[in-house]
This record gives structure tokens, sequence and C-alpha cells, in this order.
């Protein structure tokens, strides 16, 4: 039996350069729920564990290198990175995303199958980001970028609760669009609507893995380190 399936997602994520990718194909948390195996993920959807093991280990002996492995790479490199590939992006789609769920309500507010206070639940989510996507700028990076592990710790705990708010949001906006999948009938708007969505979940759980599962572990572990030999 595979080891694979024993393994927690988070671990997987960091150590196999594209197991994100798999997880989002069969919706699997790997950033919120990284603590838990594989195996308990995987059944906890229904899904075949045997499957996703079986492609991960292909993926890993084949080594496709879809992105740099920032498991590897030091906070001075992965924060900037952070900043210019989410962080800037998420400040450019969830406007957008507002504006598409306005506009998409204004005209089929009444169809059944519309999620009523979309546009509400996005901008709640936008506020939220944007005051969590500021105090990491303004406090715990330019903390991490000098080294100080010392005095982030705290940061870092308040960090990680408001990624699990992130995800629970995420997961709300999953349910209350039927995992953004649109009626036949609906319009082009509607459709890039929920098209735009799935993104923002792809990018905000590929974030949110960044900072959990691999900055703030460095930084962590990193200090227990220098805690132990002083």
């Amino acid at each position: 039996m595979s080891t694979t399936l024993d393994q927690s997602l988070s671990h997987l994520a960091r150590h196999i350069p594209g197991a994100t990718r798999i997880f989002l194909e069969y919706g699997l948390d790997f950033c919120c729920g990284g603590g838990r195996s594989l195996r308990e993920a995987a059944l906890a959807r229904g899904l075949e564990t045997q499957e996703i093991a079986s492609r991960l280990e292909a993926l890993e002996r084949q080594r496709i290198l879809r992105a740099p492995d920032w498991q590897y790479r030091s906070p001075a490199e992965l924060i900037p990175h952070i900043l210019d590939r989410f962080h800037k992006h998420h400040r450019e789609q969830l406007p957008e995303l507002i504006r598409l769920a306005r506009r998409v309500e204004q005209v089929h507010g009444e169809h059944p199958q519309w999620p009523r206070g979309l546009a509400n639940q996005l901008g709640t989510l936008q506020e939220e980001l944007e005051s969590h996507m500021q105090k990491e700028e303004q406090i715990l990076f330019p903390l991490l970028a000098r080294g100080l592990r010392a005095f982030v710790q705290m940061p870092i705990q308040v960090m990680r609760e408001e990624h699990d708010q992130h995800g629970q949001a995420l997961e709300r906006l999953a349910q209350c669009t039927r995992d953004f999948t649109p009626p036949p009938e609906a319009c082009s708007t509607w459709q890039a609507l929920y098209l735009g969505l799935k993104t923002l979940r792809a990018d905000l759980m590929e974030h949110v893995h960044l900072e959990n599962n691999i900055l703030f572990e460095t930084a962590a572990s990193t200090h227990r380190m220098e805690t132990s030999h002083g």
C-alpha cells in the first residue's frame, strides 16, 4: 500500500511540484485543510484514493516541474513572488468579479439558480482579504525579510486564522453557486463570472498554501533551531 496516501496534503504539496494542480482538480483543500492525510481527505469526498496517489507518484517520478520549487527558496525570494503573483492579482480579480456579479444579478436576479447576495459576499471577501494583505505587507513580511523571526510567531498565528476564514468564505461561495456551475441557459457574463470565481479559488488556495505550508513553516522551523541552539 502506498505511503503517499498517509502523507499530509501540505507535505505532498510542498514536496511534489505540480501536486497542487491535481489537488485542485479533485477539490482537495491543501491549504487550510493541509494537515489531513491524502487518504482521509480523499475518502471524505468519496474519491478513489489510489488513483490520486498513483498520479502524484507518477508526477514525482517524471519530475514535471511546472513552477519553481519554492520549498527550497528563501523568504527573500518567495515574498516578492507572493506580492506580485497573488496580492497584486487579487486586487485586480475581486473588483471585476464584483462588477460581473452585480451585472448578472441586475439582469437575472429572479432566476431560481442565481445566488442572491453573491456580490455582497464577494465585497466582504474583498474587504477581509485587503485588510489581511495590508497586515502582511506592512508588518509580517518586513519582519521576515529582516530575519526577525522571534517577533513573527504571533503575526503568523493571526494570519493562519485569517487564512482559515478565507477558506470558509470560498466554501460558502462554492456552496451557493453549486461549485461554480452555471445553469445551461446562463448568459456569457454569468459563465465568465463563475469561471472567474473558479480561478479566484485556485489562486487563493495556492496563495495560502505558499504562506501556510512554506513561508510560515520555514520561519517557524528556523526559529525553533535558533531557540534550541541559544
